[in-house]
């Protein structure tokens, strides 16, 4: 069975580390912001970054499918909202894939290595949704 690994948490919480782990094709929004090895974050392509996020997995969902091989994907992005994460719900539905949602948590002293600023830290542990 394909299956779909949505890491969600805020940033330092360890999600791309745990990602790398699990093994499989892995893909971040942050990685748009990757040139030449150098992460340049610009917050008015946010938007952009999450479409090619969604893109990257839906071409590996293809590319899966008509090869007939079983691969697991993992995205890991904050995901502080469950709308957010709807696309890749899609996806794994129309491709038949499991979906699992996995929460990281910094219980292990990680950095925010992106320097995402103390308040927009704090904006996105406010906005964060948990479905039981």
């Amino acid at each position: 069975m394909n299956e779909l690994f949505l890491l969600r948490g805020l940033p330092g919480s360890g999600k791309s580390t745990l990602a790398e782990s699990l093994g499989g094709f892995h893909v971040e929004a942050d990685m748009y912001f990757i040139n030449d090895g150098e992460y340049k974050f610009d917050g008015s392509k946010i938007k952009y970054a999450h479409e090619w996020c969604q893109n990257e997995v839906n071409t590996a969902m293809i590319l899966n499918h008509t090869t007939g091989v079983n691969k697991r994907i993992v995205v890991s992005n904050t995901f502080t909202q469950e709308w957010e994460i709807k696309a890749y719900t899609d996806l794994a539905e129309s491709y038949d894939y499991r979906v699992y949602s996995l929460i990281v948590e910094n219980r292990h002293g990680g950095v925010n290595e992106h320097g995402v600023p103390e308040d927009k830290l704090e904006q996105m542990k406010n906005r964060f949704e948990v479905k039981l």
